[in-house]
């Protein structure tokens, strides 16, 4: 499961990266999440269904990040704990790279915890656990 999770990692990378370009190909996005899934973060728990609800929301999201600068999302690590042979949690470390106008670029290192299933093919992320994503921003500039 580890190797099928890290390639499924690296595309998810990859499609964020070209929706940072303006390169969104939103049935791409979807096709890595589960019809169904769960988040978690200081904001509070949602669930939410991999629907065109789901494609204008990461579309409106993709916007967002570029409107504030993002330029980049590397992944530096990503560490799988499996809990069972369908589940595991990968724990993928991210920096992102925002463009500032009038000063050098910011680099920000932040954690995300998806929770991942594979059943008949490909494996899914079926929820994520993520900190305080503001904050962070605010407290390095950006927004």
């Amino acid at each position: 499961m580890e190797a099928s999770v890290r390639k499924l990692f690296a595309r998810y990378e990859s499609a964020f990266n070209r929706a940072l370009g303006g390169d969104i190909d939103m049935d791409a996005v979807a096709a890595l999440y589960a019809p169904e899934f769960i988040a978690a973060s200081p904001a509070g728990v949602m669930a939410g269904k991999n629907d065109d609800r789901l494609k204008e929301v990461m579309a409106q999201g993709y916007a967002r990040y570029r409107a504030i600068g993002t330029k980049d999302m590397r992944i530096r690590n990503v560490r799988v704990s499996p809990m069972d042979g369908h589940h595991c949690v990968a724990h993928v470390a991210w920096t992102a790279i925002y463009a500032r106008e009038d000063r050098p670029d910011v680099a920000i290192d932040f954690d995300v915890h998806y929770f991942v299933q594979k059943l008949d093919g490909e494996p899914k992320v079926f929820g994520w656990v993520s900190g305080d994503e503001q904050a962070l921003l605010r407290k390095h500039g950006i927004t």
